[in-house]
């Protein structure tokens, strides 16, 4: 069968109720073992009451890679996201961090941890300034302790320096370094998501979780997010949960596909367009709308 259409799909709920699943397709085996799973979640399961968010859910992201999290409205995408940040404790399964369980995620341990995220919104901090917002995302990198910045001592004096140091760097690497003492308020959409993503590359993380980083951009913005993601495996993995096919398809190393909550496809972007389970759930919910 040729390739999927280009399909856009809205942003999940992350929850659906327990319909007769479509048929499934044998999964493509995990990455190489050669390549170093720095995360991975293992038969994730999570119910909201009734409703199946996910089953059994498997994946592993390798280093220095983007991996990819795609599935049609309802696919549970979100909830997968919310699992990985620590905002949803799963019903069975684990999240492990290279190799080992993490048994008690949650957001605020996940900078100690190496990780950071972005969500959906923006959620900056309408009260600070542009790079007030970023230092925030490199505090982790804090050496002061709170009496040194409480009463104003000189190593918190240069901690300060060296936190906005790091924050303007992220900034200028993101292009937005000009739009530093602004407000957020005050800032184009597409700009606002820039600064987002400065504030998660301040921490320097070696894992990066962004869901929806391409909401609200146009193509030309779209194609330059591309391009940064796919430089960002220098030095970090990118979990990457996106409906612009395009985005996915063209910076994407490997994909998991969702559908009613479980892994009905996981591969590289070729085995992934062409895969029947796909094609399935994606014109299943066409012909639906």
């Amino acid at each position: 069968m040729g390739a999927a259409p280009k399909v856009c799909v809205t942003p999940a709920a992350g929850v659906t109720a327990a319909p007769e699943p479509r048929e499934t397709h044998a999964v493509s085996p995990p990455a190489p073992a050669a390549q170093q799973t720095v995360f991975a979640v293992a038969g994730v399961g999570v119910r909201f009451g009734g409703l199946v968010a996910l089953d059994d859910v498997s994946l592993g992201v390798a280093a220095g890679t983007v991996h990819g999290v795609i599935g049609p409205n309802g696919a549970g995408k979100t909830t997968l996201f919310n699992v990985c940040c620590g905002f949803v404790r799963p019903d069975t399964g684990q999240v492990l961090r290279h190799g080992e369980p993490v048994d008690d995620l949650r957001p605020h341990r996940l900078a100690g941890m190496g990780i950071a995220r972005t969500l959906q919104g923006v959620g900056l901090f309408r009260g600070l300034t542009v790079v007030e917002n970023v230092m925030v995302g490199a505090d982790r990198h804090r050496r002061a302790g709170f009496a040194s910045t409480l009463f104003a001592l000189p190593r918190a004096d240069r901690d300060e320096r060296a936190l906005r140091e790091r924050a303007m760097v992220a900034l200028a690497q993101l292009g937005v370094d000009g739009y530093a003492d602004r407000l957020p308020g005050s800032l184009p959409y597409p700009v606002q998501k820039r600064v987002a993503l400065a504030r998660a590359l301040a921490c320097e993380p070696d894992l990066l979780l962004l869901d929806e980083p391409a909401s609200g951009l146009g193509a030309d913005e779209m194609a330059e997010l591309g391009e940064l993601i796919r430089s960002l495996t220098a030095r970090m993995s990118v979990v990457l949960v996106e409906h612009h096919m395009d985005l996915v398809m063209s910076v994407c190393d490997r994909i998991t596909v969702l559908d009613f909550g479980r892994v009905v496809a996981d591969g590289t972007p070729d085995e992934v367009r062409d895969d029947p389970a796909v094609i399935d759930a994606y014109l299943g919910e066409e012909a639906q709308g």
